[in-house]
């Protein structure tokens, strides 16, 4: 037996965004559909010369403490949940009226005006009748997107109701609402707490992480082609810069190491205001300069690892001009290409590539980096401090009897940045601004050394660099003196690293016996 339509009679509206409610509330009129609403909503649609009941026609009580308690009332939430042929006694004795649909939104959270008591803004009685809406949806029909008007009216005009289907995906999209609202309440309140520690040492880490994440595309696979993947980015907060914020100009479908190599890419090259160029492959740089322009730097990145550097993700904090893709696409395989902006005539020349994958990002505001790094592991979520710690030169010590040069102090900087994107054990050498050899992702510190060695030593370098005037960079101290004799063999002329080591007396004299300047930050940059 096909199942009777729900004829609809009463509404309830009580909105704070009011676009479209006049000629919502038109049509609900021309369908015989009585509206009840609260004062806001019923002076905007007198304006309009539509005529409405106030609530308090349902309830015979006032609105109080000024609009506060309007909607919270046994009757109204008696409408609203009340089933005819279940509640039949009870809605007869406590002359209730059943309501038919509710149509209720709140002030947007997610855009806080620093003008206005957030506080006194926050709405109870709304969320309270729009849950219960949307838990009795086969008989009340709930919306809180203007965007539904429309939709709803037309089911009304066609068949004098709403499918069960509709009021399903209505409340749905109500409890999502109602979520979020209490969602941007809570990170209003955090905010608060946070203010509350900013004095103290300890990083707030609240007891319970509430997060919320959309999804913003589905991916090509996982780390590997059996996995399926798909790109989430933080909710209503996706700045510009990050990889969160990225537009794919051209290329075929992005893959999950893909995105997470990208991250690296602009994560590192975002650290500096002079152009620079990082080129990632499988977690790490492979290469990494600063210049003058992106092109020479994109030049002596590559050149730091010509091998490595193929099918690579290559990283930009600069305007992308043609000349350096055209130089890219004459040196390489290309994986990747992410980049704050693109000129036309470079987007026209890539594009004769048809599966280099594009990405515009637009320009980091180093204001709105992240300030947790958040790692899932197996049924659990790792979350700590980003790595932005502000190290500068004045804050090192030389432990050597060597005095490092001003020169060899700013070379020391650019590859302490770069050190810690690279996988621990991690060791970096260079000069002049540009890496010439990184060792990573090794389980012991002086297997990196070799490695750093062995690809400086390489037949296939293309650069020359002057002997005694190499810079080597180690994510994290020495345990022993032998990483330091090594590097001596190929002319490193100065070390930085944090120290701490139990045989630090060990190492300052393997410097002292090779004449080579080192430098403690008093800082450990492990990547995992």
């Amino acid at each position: 037996m096909k199942k009777k339509k729900q004829i609809i009679q009463t509404a309830i509206i009580s909105v704070f965004n009011k676009c479209k409610l006049v000629k919502f509330a038109t049509g609900l009129l021309r369908n015989n559909i009585k509206i009840f609403s609260t004062s806001g909503t019923r002076s905007e649609l007198n304006k309009n010369n539509i005529q409405t009941y106030h609530i308090n026609r349902l309830t015979q009580y006032p609105e109080i403490m000024n609009g506060q308690i309007k909607t919270i009332h046994p009757k109204i939430f008696g409408g609203i949940l009340g089933n005819k042929k279940k509640y039949f006694d009870v809605i007869q004795q406590y002359q209730i009226l059943t309501i038919d649909m509710v149509i209720v939104n709140f002030y947007p959270f997610n855009n806080i005006d620093k003008n206005i008591d957030i506080e006194k803004m926050i709405d109870i009685g709304g969320p309270a009748i729009v849950r219960a809406a949307a838990k009795n949806y086969k008989n009340v029909i709930v919306i809180t997107n203007i965007l539904d008007y429309e939709k709803v009216l037309h089911e009304i005009y066609n068949t004098n109701s709403v499918s069960i289907k509709t009021r399903l995906q209505l409340a749905y999209k109500a409890f999502d609402y109602t979520m979020n609202y209490d969602y941007n309440i809570l990170k209003y309140y955090s905010s608060k707490m946070k203010s509350l520690y900013a004095n103290q040492k300890k990083h707030f880490f609240p007891k319970q992480l509430n997060l919320q994440y959309i999804k913003k595309q589905k991916l090509k696979y996982g780390e590997n082609p059996h996995q399926k993947s798909v790109f989430y980015i933080k909710k209503k907060n996706s700045f510009t810069g990050t990889i969160g914020s990225f537009k794919q100009l051209h290329g075929t479908l992005l893959s999950y190491n893909n995105i997470s190599d990208a991250n690296i890419a602009l994560e590192c090259v975002n650290q500096f205001d002079k152009p620079a160029c990082v080129i990632v492959k499988h977690g790490s740089p492979c290469g990494a300069a600063i210049s003058k322009n992106i092109q020479i730097s994109y030049l002596l990145a590559y050149n730091s690892d010509p091998i490595s550097s193929f099918g690579g993700v290559i990283g930009f904090n600069n305007i992308i001009d043609d000349d350096t893709i055209r130089l890219i696409l004459e040196k390489q395989f290309v994986e990747v290409i992410v980049g704050p902006e693109i000129t036309p005539q470079g987007l026209q020349s890539i594009q004769k590539k048809k599966n280099i994958k594009l990405l515009i990002c637009g320009y980091c505001n180093k204001k709105n980096i992240s300030s947790l790094e958040l790692h899932s592991v197996n049924n659990g979520l790792l979350v700590q401090q980003n790595n932005i710690v502000n190290n500068h030169i004045h804050d090192w010590v030389v432990v050597s009897k060597k005095i490092p040069s001003d020169l060899e102090k700013k070379n020391a900087l650019f590859l302490w940045k770069i050190v810690k994107f690279v996988k621990s054990n991690a060791i970096a050498y260079g000069n002049n601004f540009h890496t010439i050899s990184i060792g990573s992702g090794q389980t012991s510190r002086i297997d990196a050394v070799k490695i750093a060695n062995t690809k400086y030593c390489s037949e296939y370098k293309k650069i020359d660099c002057k002997k005694q005037n190499i810079i080597m960079a180690s994510d994290a101290f020495f345990p022993f003196r032998d990483s330091v004799d090594l590097a001596s063999v190929v002319g490193v002329s100065c070390i930085i690293q944090p120290g701490g080591s139990i045989r630090d007396s060990e190492v300052i004299q393997a410097v002292n016996d090779h004449n080579i300047s080192m430098i403690y930050t008093g800082i450990r940059n492990f990547k995992h």
